[in-house]
């Protein structure tokens, strides 16, 4: 339940605090770190309107997807204090609900019959494919690393290990945050303020959407930041630490990776569209190396 509140307060100032940095790195004011709330808060005090040559899938998409957000949340343990639902193999659980989600999303661009949301479906059908083999890679090799199967005793048994697991979470931290950016549709792989529909992805997908289901696609947006920032705060803080100092440490790392993402943006160009897929399959290559050198190391070879 920590982790599930944790979760949720991040998520509402993951995208201001974002925008802040950027404006603050660019010499503007910008908006105030809490402005995502009242915008999302317009967005679900209005109606939604649906194009006639759309079906229910259109109208469904944006619930599913958040409720499949929210189902991934329960799984999230918070530094050694367990989760609402923990098994064996619940990363694996989580991945499908991700998908799940983003099929909905796919299936909800290509129901409005436009040339370009199929455009924008396509990539992001493509940059999933690419992409989720890093994030199963990663779990792989936490999970031969550790010698258990579920989030709870991954991150719970990490630091057994102190010096092989300083490298572990170093790398695996790196490949979770290279990950984020993508997952969400950042630069270098999107920019979401783009405005030419050649270059967009994630954007261009809901360009249909309007009103309550806009907002559960931002609030959604903003949930997937801060699950995955999430895990990379399990990564690295201790378990062994008193509840206080989790907790202090778990806003103060996700502060620290909003602010992050907003510096890269600031300061990194975004991809070419061609040079996209490459960028992607090198996070999946580093996870793969760091997989089988794990398995080398644990004489699973």
């Amino acid at each position: 339940m920590i982790a599930f509140l944790l979760i949720l307060i991040c998520a509402l100032l993951y995208p201001g605090t974002i925008d802040k940095t950027k404006a603050i790195l660019s010499g503007r004011k910008g908006p105030k770190i809490h402005q995502f709330i009242f915008d999302a808060w317009r967005l679900f005090k209005k109606g939604s309107i649906y194009s006639d040559k759309s079906s229910f899938v259109f109208q469904i998409s944006a619930t599913i997807n958040f409720v499949c957000l929210i189902t991934a949340i329960l799984l999230i343990p918070f530094a050694g204090e367990p989760s609402l639902f923990s098994f064996d193999g619940d990363f694996v659980f989580m991945i499908y609900l991700l998908g799940l989600g983003r099929f909905m999303s796919v299936v909800a661009a290509l129901d409005v019959s436009s040339g370009f949301e199929g455009m924008g479906a396509n990539r992001e059908v493509l940059y999933a494919a690419l992409l989720e083999p890093a994030f199963l890679l990663l779990m792989g090799t936490l999970c031969i690393f550790t010698g258990y199967t579920n989030f709870n005793d991954i991150f719970t048994a990490l630091y057994a290990d102190q010096y092989l697991a300083s490298v572990v979470i170093i790398i695996s931290s790196i490949i979770l945050f290279l990950f984020i950016l993508v997952e969400n549709s950042r630069i270098p792989a999107d920019d979401p303020n783009t405005h030419l529909e050649l270059t967009m992805v994630h954007e261009v997908m809901i360009l249909d959407h309007s009103g309550f289901d806009l907002g559960l696609i931002k609030l959604t947006a903003a949930l997937k930041f801060a699950v995955f920032g999430s895990l990379i705060c399990n990564l690295v803080i201790p378990s062994h630490f008193p509840i206080g100092i989790k907790i202090l440490l778990f806003m103060i790392f996700q502060f620290a990776l909003a602010v992050a993402i907003g510096f890269i943006e600031s300061f990194k160009p975004r991809n070419k569209m061609a040079r996209n897929p490459q960028y992607i399959i090198s996070i999946s290559a580093i996870a793969l190396v760091l997989y089988c050198v794990m398995i080398i190391i644990k004489n699973k070879m």
